[in-house]
């Protein structure tokens, strides 16, 4: 809840003031998500003080990012088979229970937005399978859940960020980035693909927008049960990110191949060039094989 000695922004306290500093009004409640009393006691309490009104539910709880940062350069049989605990009970089961208590309010009024953060790793190859299953069945809760909600005017839709700048993201590339100043040899390929990536990663704000501009589009029960990268939705909706900057594509030709290490062969590539879904999965798993692990 509280500011933490080295941790700076990541209490629940700085980020209500960011809100309010943004014009907003910020409520901070802690929560503990994977304890499904609390987030019971979270939506009762939204149900009590906000008369039974809730416009909007972004699922984006999640733990097990610095686990993930360990299971980089292993197999999966190579952990213990409880990462899959670890990082699917808050990053899945959590979204599931929020959006029952959520749909409750949201369904008799006929009126509501509920958001999956998920990724590419629902799509595709994105390290330890345990990320990737889970991602694809945040993808399907929104599909299955958003088919049932459709009838009662709720919109239920999955958000792929590109690479992040959250604090906990920032601080790890931060490592590898002094590593590769003080001796590259020890930089692993996929540390050394994490680092890429995300020199033209977005920042939080912009995903903000995305979900922002998802709820004021009257039309948005037309895009329910879909997945949505953050810049299609920044073209579609005309907006950038804090700096100006438009984050790259990478459902585009031009960003899968510059993911894949091909700069000079994007730079050739018209950005607005999708790639269907399959044909992206088929080229990072040839990455994969080819330069990772």
């Amino acid at each position: 809840m509280k500011p933490r000695e080295g941790k700076p922004g990541m209490s629940l306290v700085e980020v209500a003031q960011e809100i309010e500093d943004a014009s907003g009004v910020g409520i901070p409640v802690q929560c503990d998500h994977s304890n499904e009393d609390e987030i019971k006691a979270v939506f009762d309490r939204v149900r009590l003080e906000q008369n039974g009104r809730l416009d909007i539910l972004v699922n984006n709880c999640y733990q097990g990012v610095e686990a993930l940062s360990e299971l980089m350069d292993k197999q999966f049989w190579e952990a213990e088979p409880d990462i899959f605990e670890i990082i699917n009970n808050v990053g899945l089961k959590a979204h599931y229970v929020a959006s029952v208590y959520a749909a409750r309010m949201m369904v008799p009024r006929e009126r509501g937005l509920i958001v999956n953060i998920s990724s590419l790793g629902g799509q595709v190859y994105a390290g330890p399978p345990a990320y990737g299953v889970g991602k694809c069945a945040v993808d399907r809760m929104a599909l299955d859940c958003g088919l049932e909600l459709r009838r009662h005017n709720v919109a239920y839709v999955v958000v792929y960020p590109g690479p992040a700048l959250t604090e906990t993201c920032v601080e790890l590339i931060a490592a590898i980035g002094k590593k590769m100043e003080t001796d590259k040899s020890t930089v692993t390929k996929s540390e050394s693909f994490r680092y890429n990536i995300f020199k033209k990663a977005e920042t939080c704000e912009y995903i903000g927008k995305a979900v922002t501009h998802l709820a004021a589009d009257p039309n948005v029960i037309k895009k329910s049960g879909n997945p949505y990268l953050t810049a299609e939705l920044g073209v579609e909706y005309g907006f950038s990110d804090r700096n100006g900057d438009r984050p790259t594509n990478h459902r585009s030709l031009s960003g899968v191949l510059g993911g894949m290490g091909r700069t000079w062969l994007a730079s050739l590539v018209p950005a607005f060039v999708p790639m269907p879904w399959w044909a992206i999965r088929l080229a990072m798993g040839l990455y994969y094989h080819e330069n990772l692990k």
